[in-house]
């Protein structure tokens, strides 16, 4: 019952908490991340963000992170869903839920799919600054944080 979605529409972390569990007895924990943007980047202001996607593309290389997870981690059912389009500081971008029959291994397979998605989901993220528009790179700590599961800096 793993579900990854790409949207531009605003979610609700419970809801998509409830949607997982739903028929679901076995589990014994869930370990939800809400990435929400920021207002500063590389020590400037940031006042809003584009983030593009490849539609298909994109949703194919999650499920392939989710399938990696699953051969890590004894995990239940994972959920990924990630905004496009237009976002001001502190938006909602990003939430990954994993459920598991014990929270050691649900906590280890969301930070796991998050440092993942940090480097390999084919996002693009375009910020406005007081100095104008700019590209955002993986940052050197996106790839350590990957580095720790073997995971190597996209190319």
């Amino acid at each position: 019952m793993d579900f990854v979605r790409i949207q531009e529409d605003r979610f609700n972390l419970q809801s998509l908490i409830d949607e997982l569990l739903a028929g679901d007895a076995d589990s014994g924990a869930v370990v939800s991340f809400l990435g929400v943007t920021r207002d500063r980047n590389q020590g400037d202001a940031v006042s809003d963000l584009w983030l593009e996607h490849y539609p298909g593309m994109t949703e194919r290389a999650i499920a392939d992170m989710v399938t990696q997870a699953r051969a890590r981690f004894s995990i239940h059912r994972v959920a990924v869903v990630h905004r496009v389009g237009h976002f001001l500081p502190k938006d909602e971008i990003v939430a990954v839920v994993v459920s598991s029959a014990h929270r050691g291994e649900a906590f280890q397979a969301c930070e796991f799919l998050m440092d993942y998605l940090k480097i390999h989901a084919p996002f693009w993220k375009k910020e406005q600054t007081p100095e104008g528009a700019r590209w955002v790179d993986a940052r050197v700590t996106d790839d350590q944080a990957a580095a720790k599961w073997g995971i190597s800096p996209q190319a």
